[in-house]
């Protein structure tokens, strides 16, 4: 340890260089990170959010809701297995709405839950879900951004039916668009006026996307025994199925894996040409009896010493960066995913530095301070 610190305060300017290129790898890792974090949320909040353990779907719908239809006989069927109160219908249909007299579109998912049951989300503003009467609605907050608020009025373009707005909810959005939640007279008003593949809707038996199960457990395999024509599937299943998900996470993960290499490089290519500049000082220790794991254990030191002093910075960065991100930019760096990071960054960074470990052990005394043949 003594020998490593000593050298870094000796070559500064060197050192600093080698920690300012580590900020920024480990800055982009982290920033890159908390992109892809925030967008898998904001694509899926509102399925991440629900109790619910698995869904009931209907069969060759590819696990998406919006491909899925189940009908009222199916969701008391699926109750008898799974219990009364551990299943609740849902419906899913993306559409466009319009505030009254304005033209602006936005696109939004509108969500039917059972106002009683375990699916309703928390309101933060606004009349609760339960309490909604014919034409009301409760909406996700970021459509207050498009000058939607409390007593707003809603257009559906597809249907056009005009919902008023009773109440805002925090942090629901799917496919990465804010959710509006209806209850089942304004779902069955919907199918009244759009019909469905099969045809005009009876309105005495209401059509769903889905069924939410919660905490299924064994009774998985016999649910899907008992409702020919679906599938059972999990919470992970219905989010990975949702349009563009494994995509983008997929083209993000690829990012941050090649950072994490580039970074393992680049560390890698750094030291060693230290190492290689440092040759006759370390034939000079090794002739007075310097161990090789002592000089190891030096490099390494230095390694460790940088990797985790850029990350402290870089996430400090990180963490003032996201407080000044405009909420259009979802980033989301939860303290579990944060650990995660700084641990495999610090690894690659040992990892990248064992070439010149090597080096340093194989270095002649003899040879490193001049010995020339005979």
């Amino acid at each position: 340890m003594y020998l490593a610190i000593r050298e870094m305060r000796f070559a500064k300017g060197r050192y600093a260089l080698i920690a300012t290129i580590m900020v920024l790898v480990s800055f982009l890792v982290l920033f890159v990170t908390g992109l892809a974090q925030g967008l898998a949320y904001d694509n899926a909040a509102s399925i991440k959010n629900m109790a619910a353990t698995h869904f009931v779907l209907e069969q060759d719908s590819n696990h998406r809701f919006t491909r899925s239809q189940v009908n009222q006989d199916q969701l008391e069927q699926a109750r008898s297995v799974v219990g009364q109160e551990n299943a609740e219908p849902l419906g899913v249909k993306m559409t466009t709405v319009s505030p009254a007299g304005d033209t602006k579109k936005v696109d939004v998912a509108l969500f039917m839950v059972n106002p009683e049951g375990w699916l309703v989300p928390a309101v933060t503003e606004g009349s609760p879900i339960k309490d909604l009467k014919n034409g009301q609605v409760v909406v996700d907050h970021t459509l207050s951004e498009d000058g939607v608020k409390i007593g707003t009025v809603l257009v559906d373009k597809a249907s056009g039916r005009k919902w008023t707005v009773a109440g805002f909810v925090q942090n629901e959005s799917y496919s990465h668009s804010p959710v509006v939640f209806l209850n089942e007279q304004e779902w069955l008003a919907i199918q009244a006026g759009l019909g469905t593949s099969q045809g005009t809707v009876d309105s005495n038996a209401p059509v769903y996307s889905a069924i939410a199960i919660n905490d299924a457990g064994e009774k998985a395999d016999s649910l899907g025994a008992a409702l020919p024509n679906t599938e059972v599937i999990t919470k992970s299943d219905a989010v990975s199925a949702i349009p563009g998900y494994k995509e983008e996470q997929g083209s993000l993960l690829m990012m941050i894996a090649f950072l994490y290499v580039i970074s393992a490089f680049v560390l890698a290519v750094f030291f060693y040409v230290i190492t290689i500049q440092k040759t006759s000082q370390f034939g000079i220790l090794k002739a007075i009896g310097t161990r090789n794991a002592y000089l190891a254990g030096s490099v390494s030191l230095q390694v460790l010493v940088l990797s985790v002093g850029s990350l402290v910075i870089s996430v400090l960065l990180v963490q003032l960066f996201a407080s000044i991100l405009p909420a259009s930019m979802p980033f989301q760096l939860g303290l579990s995913t944060l650990s995660l990071t700084c641990v495999l960054f610090v690894f690659m960074s040992v990892a990248g530095s064992l070439f010149s470990v090597w080096k340093v052990t194989k270095i002649d005394a003899l040879d490193a301070i001049g010995r020339t043949a005979a």
